[in-house]
């Protein structure tokens, strides 16, 4: 392909059954040095609370490890979930991390919780904190930007960083608003399908040309597995599937190992929702996965995208990776 697109990477930092966090991390540690070594261009970590098979809740703390055990490729939050912070907060600690790291950050913003209802008091937040996304957003812009001289209140690291901003979303909310700010926009298609054609095509048809874009930026994210054959992909993401069924019934618990009997583990209602929500998924080999990613592509434009592997396996994470050039779809560094 001559119109090739740059390729990122979302990770959760699993902690996989029967590990401890430590090794969670240190697992994500070789995620992200893996990503670098294949050419993917962004590592980002996504915030989440309450959930002990996810090790990223302090996103920016273990952004700055992952920061510090990698040299290129770019680093940052997809997302922050900026209901859970003041704006101030997160401009100081993402200036942090580019003073440390210099121009490889990256600020995705989400407007959700990212957990549940006691999470969120715990969090010392309400749920109406929400509804100040728009205004938070751009409050923090203001803090990163070039105009708080006068300011009574800056944010030391952070004042004059200009790191690039993300609206992160799935719906029409974060694709307007992305639009009207002129900022970047990534779509959750990797777990929230539903309005992908019409957030993207809303996004491009409204965005305002601003300081910071010149023409609407698209980043689609979708779940990527590759191995040596199709049915060992499957296996492994049978991982990913056990999690959200876990999660529609509310149950907690670390990454699950894989199974070669879903059936045992689904309801029909269960696979259907599974199946629906991650239905942006390309699993197999890579002659297998090569054409359906490549119709996808083709078919929604995106300018860069993003794939994240949750799976139980490290063994098979880091094959996914290492298989991801011989796609040949997309610019790797």
């Amino acid at each position: 392909m001559s119109n090739t697109i740059p390729l990122s990477f979302l990770d959760l930092a699993p902690v996989p059954e029967g590990n401890t966090i430590a090794e969670g991390i240190a697992q994500t540690v070789e995620t992200a040095q893996q990503a670098e070594a294949a050419g993917f261009n962004r590592y980002w970590m996504a915030e989440h609370h309450n959930m002990p098979g996810i090790a990223s809740a302090a996103t920016s703390v273990l952004l700055s490890h992952i920061g510090s055990q990698t040299k290129r490729i770019r680093i940052g939050a997809g997302g922050v979930m900026l209901p859970n912070h003041a704006p101030l907060v997160i401009a100081e600690q993402f200036g942090t991390l580019q003073a440390l790291y210099g121009d490889r950050i990256d600020l995705g913003l989400g407007r959700a919780p990212g957990t549940d209802g006691a999470t969120f008091q715990a969090l010392r937040r309400q749920m109406k904190d929400a509804e100040r996304f728009p205004q938070d957003v751009q409050e923090l812009m203001y803090f990163l930007g070039n105009d708080t001289d006068n300011s009574p209140v800056q944010a030391f690291p952070g004042a004059k960083s200009n790191i690039p901003i993300w609206i992160l979303g799935s719906s029409l909310f974060g694709a307007t608003l992305a639009a009207h700010l002129g900022l970047p926009y990534v779509f959750a298609s990797h777990f929230a399908p539903q309005m992908l054609g019409q957030a993207i095509t809303a996004y491009r048809e409204q965005f305002k040309p601003s300081a910071y874009l010149d023409k609407p930026y698209v980043m689609l994210a979708a779940n990527l597995l590759l191995a040596d054959d199709d049915e060992t992909a499957q296996y492994h993401f049978t991982s990913a599937q056990q999690s959200f069924v876990r999660l529609r019934r509310g149950e907690t618990g670390q990454m699950p190992k894989p199974t070669h009997d879903m059936d045992s583990i689904w309801s029909p209602a269960e696979k259907m929702m599974v199946d629906s929500a991650l239905s942006i998924s390309f699993i197999g080999s890579v002659e297998t996965v090569r054409p359906k990613l490549a119709k996808f592509l083709e078919q929604y434009a995106p300018d860069e995208l993003i794939v994240t592997a949750n799976v139980h396996n490290q063994a098979a994470r880091l094959r996914s990776l290492e298989l991801t050039p011989e796609l040949k779809l997309f610019t790797l560094q």
